[in-house]
């Protein structure tokens, strides 16, 4: 169990964040009518400052601040590559966020399937593209809050039984509530806290690490003794050659999902301008060194001779903070790394109930639906998505959700083609595109399921298999079926929707299209 001193800090930093998400309201512009961008996107009115909050706030889960550290307190090296992986997006997000901003502000889009809609003319393109997001989505959700409840058991914060059900439950509710009443600007207001507490306290946990290790050499050659090496030259601490092409191909294929998750568009999309997206795009590889120095403890717990429960290695760290630390600062940490939960689950919740609204309530049930009623729906299947992932941590095997978030990135990688691609050219065939994205979703899961739900799969045969991610591979296959069939129906004469949108039809070099939009 928790000493007084933890509980009492820990309940500090949960109560400073509900305190926080009441006053989100202050960031309302008052003389507005209730509409879907006020409530999901803030009315687009975030500066440079809330945007690198929110959108690292969004991008950095607390799940990611506990399975990378967990990832490398039991296989050592490939737990790293969500280092690469998270600098890689920085000039993605740099490039594509900021052009499907403006395309998006000037036509009045909220999600992505918008723009596929108004791209391709093709409702059923759109239909698939929003639902493939919600689905990914989902269990991205259910996983916030098993990071949660990992944070909680290992610091005895967790009690047993309906006991522990209830404080995860009161952990959530706070933002959920402010969330429903203030949408977007809730979790905004709490990304600040966010980062001040895992700033402040990763610096602090670090520091303590290297004092009672010596520095970081010392940390290196105790884990990798622990895994069964001499020095860190020799262990699993460093890369072999078989496994660089899985290391590339995961961090190369993560971050080309991760632009396409809906909560990470929701979060860039709230920004003023392009501008302060490209600011914003610049400053995130500070997030990405947060992300560093919490695998790097991954590390220092092996060395520290950590024991973490089988199967519960995102455990490591939470478990290494309260050795190490004094009560009151094991509770800061703590209480970070669950606001760090909240920010992300709340945007989650947010762009899954927009991309119903926008994408399957008004297109297809009512058509006709006032901006207050769209805006009264998301909030009811906002709140209804967070009891829905709260059911299912409690009803289901934590490496259920675990599996389905596995899928996920595989899944919602297979709307690159129509989403980003589609940025720079329409050459595409919507119709191609479906049939693409159908094989690329039914190849990445048969190659996930197989692999007994591993990401990671192999190519070839033989005795030296090529080992890649798996979502690349389904990635192929729906752009090598795209552009085939495209080819078939162009050959063919099959017409296709109109383009609402400003942007060329074919890839173009040295011009910059006009876009319209407000770049201040």
């Amino acid at each position: 169990m928790a000493d007084s001193a933890m509980t009492a800090t820990f309940l500090a930093v949960i109560g400073g964040a509900s305190l926080l998400a009441v006053t989100a309201r202050r960031l309302r512009p008052s003389d507005r009518l209730p509409s879907l961008e006020g409530w999901a996107l803030a009315d687009r009115s975030l500066g440079a400052g809330w945007t690198w909050l929110l959108l690292g706030g969004t991008v950095y889960t607390a799940y990611t601040f506990t399975a990378v550290p967990g990832l490398a307190y039991g296989n050592g090296a490939p737990a790293f590559f969500a280092v690469p992986y998270t600098v890689i997006v920085c000039p993605l997000a740099f490039v594509l966020l900021s052009r499907l901003w403006s395309v998006a502000r000037r036509h009045g889009y909220i999600t992505a399937a918008d723009f596929v809609r108004g791209r391709y003319g093709s409702p059923p393109l759109a239909l698939v593209v929003a639902l493939t997001g919600i689905l990914a989505t989902m269990p991205y959700l259910a996983l916030q809050l098993l990071g949660i409840r990992a944070v909680l058991t290992a610091g005895g914060l967790y009690p047993h039984g309906a006991t522990g059900d209830l404080v995860m439950v009161g952990v959530f509710a706070g933002l959920a509530v402010a969330t429903y009443r203030h949408g977007l600007r809730a979790p905004t207001v709490i990304s600040a806290m966010k980062a001040v507490a895992v700033f402040v306290s990763l610096t602090a946990v670090c520091w303590l690490v290297l004092e009672r290790f010596g520095g970081p050499g010392a940390v290196f050659d105790g884990a990798a003794r622990a895994l069964g090496g001499t020095d860190a030259a020799h262990s699993p601490l460093l890369l072999t050659p078989d496994q660089q092409p899985a290391y590339a191909t995961l961090a190369l294929g993560s971050a080309l999902a991760l632009l396409m998750y809906p909560h990470v568009l929701t979060a860039g999309f709230a920004a003023d301008g392009t501008h302060t997206l490209r600011k914003v795009s610049a400053g995130l590889p500070a997030w990405t060194a947060l992300l560093a120095l919490f695998g790097f403890l991954g590390i220092a717990a092996l060395a520290a001779g950590v024991r973490a429960p089988e199967g519960g290695a995102e455990a490591a760290v939470p478990m290494l903070v309260e050795r190490l630390m004094p009560g009151p600062l094991a509770g800061l940490v703590f209480g970070a790394i669950v606001v760090g939960a909240l920010v992300p689950a709340a945007v989650m919740s947010i762009a899954a109930a927009t991309s119903f609204v926008r994408n399957v309530y008004v297109e297809y049930v009512h058509p006709t639906a006032t901006p207050k009623r769209q805006v009264r729906v998301a909030k009811a299947v906002s709140l209804t998505a967070k009891i829905g992932a709260v059911a299912f941590v409690f009803g289901l095997r934590d490496q259920d959700a675990i599996n389905l978030q596995l899928l996920g990135g595989v899944w919602i990688l297979q709307i690159f083609p129509a989403v980003a691609v589609g940025l720079y050219t329409r050459w595409l065939h919507p119709r191609a595109l479906l049939a693409g994205w159908a094989v690329g979703m039914t190849a990445g899961t048969y190659l996930v399921v197989r692999e007994g739900f591993a990401s990671i799969v192999p190519l070839g045969t033989g005795d030296g298999p090529l080992e890649i991610y798996a979502g690349i591979a389904a990635l192929l296959l729906n752009l090598t079926v795209a552009v085939a069939g495209t080819a078939a129906l162009a050959r063919c004469g099959v017409p296709r929707g109109a383009d609402a949108t400003d942007l060329p039809s074919r890839l173009t070099a040295g011009r910059r299209p006009e876009t319209g939009a407000n770049n201040s």
